[in-house]
């Protein structure tokens, strides 16, 4: 593998941790591709046909290249988990794992004879993080929940859109990515309050479970959507492009192209107004602070796009750039794949597969001095490591 991750010096933070991934397709496996990131060894179980996004979007030689990020260094298990045999490798597996992921729909593993409290009783140390999209109570713990919809009762789609015009969506899967998120930070504490916790009948410390569901996650990112509706009935409405109650921030329209433009911090608008030419609102005293400009924001978007719209994207930030403004190009993939700045920070990083093609796939995230992120391996094949990781448990059981 052909990678430009910056080499750790010392052992990655999670080396030694046994996590064993149950979940399919995207919020549970993005938790085990964060762990195997940072040193976790990642056990992925597959069904026998194969977790289902190993044929999302855009296919190489059979299988998605999505597949590539979402599954890197982790170890493939076909296990059928509707049999006994494939479920009593579940239990070996588990009693060997510090973590233990799933998504399946809240009751599906206890009815599978697979609950936390029957693991548990052979490994107490065992952290079992569990994403559905209601959670595992609740009145609406039975229903199936897609990202799609935990963004919708989450508050996050409502304010998607114009105004007057249906919402829209982000077009990547923002419920999940934020409960996997989520769910990395709830193993994390588990495992800080694992180590607490050591006795005789717990040698490793007393594991737990971690609840994650979907649209508490889209919930637990809506900053004050519920505070301003408790405190003055206000339901926020969606906006377009702008960020209401902050002004200016919004995209604007150029020559050539579109910006997004921040200029709502006080000395940063008095910078901007300069810029494009409008000393007269920079030095405006009932535009001196964000309470006194919200109210006038619509005629200082148009006087910022009377600016803009003259110019070209390239001149516009580089303009604005030079004032100290925050702006910037709204980016495509090709623009993303083009920046410096991006390979300067080992964002792209590139990997061959077996076949030979070299592949550019999104880095580490976040960025640690002294142990950092690597990539660890190309994703699996279907199964590959199914002989090896159940021989090793004969092993130990004989």
């Amino acid at each position: 593998m052909d990678t430009a991750s910056t080499t750790a010096t010392t052992a990655p933070p999670l080396a030694g941790l046994k996590v064993l991934e149950l979940g399919q397709l995207i919020a549970g496996p993005f938790v085990g591709k964060t762990l195997a990131d940072f040193g976790a060894d990642v056990i992925k179980v597959e069904p026998p046909d194969g977790d289902p996004l190993r044929l999302w979007r855009l296919l190489h030689d059979g299988t998605s290249v999505w597949w590539q990020v979402q599954s890197r260094g982790k170890k493939s298990v076909v296990l059928d988990l509707r049999t006994d045999e494939g479920r009593d490798a579940v239990r070996a597996l588990a009693a060997e794992c510090d973590v233990l992921i799933e998504n399946f729909k809240p009751g599906t593993m206890e009815k599978w004879g697979l609950g936390y409290d029957a693991l548990a009783a052979a490994n107490p140390g065992l952290i079992m993080l569990r994403i559905s999209g209601y959670g595992q109570s609740g009145p609406y713990r039975d229903l199936p929940g897609f990202a799609v919809v935990a963004e919708a009762m989450g508050g996050l789609r409502h304010l998607m859109g114009e105004p007057g015009r249906p919402p829209v969506r982000a077009g990547v899967s923002l419920g999940d990515t934020l409960a996997a998120l989520h769910g990395v930070i709830g193993v994390l504490l588990a495992l800080q309050a694992r180590q607490r916790d050591v006795s005789p009948q717990a040698p490793k410390g007393r594991g737990q479970v971690v609840d994650v569901a979907l649209y508490e996650s889209v919930f637990n990112c809506m900053e004050s959507l519920l505070p301003e509706y408790s405190a003055f009935g206000a339901v926020r409405q969606p906006a377009g492009s702008a960020l209401p109650g902050i002004a200016p921030s919004n995209a604007y329209r150029c020559a050539d192209g579109m910006v997004v433009i921040g200029g709502n911090g006080d000395s940063i608008f008095k910078r901007l107004m300069r810029a494009v030419e409008r000393a007269d609102l920079a030095d405006d005293p009932g535009l001196a602070t964000n309470a006194l400009r919200v109210p006038r924001v619509a005629e200082i978007d148009a006087a910022i796009e009377a600016w803009t719209a003259q110019r070209p994207v390239a001149e516009v930030v580089a303009a604005l750039q030079a004032a100290s403004v925050p702006v910037g190009r709204i980016y495509t993939v090709a623009d993303i794949a083009a920046d410096p700045h991006y390979r300067a920070r080992g964002m792209i990083e590139r990997v061959t597969l077996r076949d030979g093609l070299a592949l550019e796939v999104p880095g580490v995230v976040p960025k640690l001095s002294r142990t950092p992120g690597t990539i660890p391996g190309l994703a699996p094949a279907l199964g590959e490591h199914t002989e090896a990781v159940l021989a090793a448990l004969r092993r130990q059981s004989e």
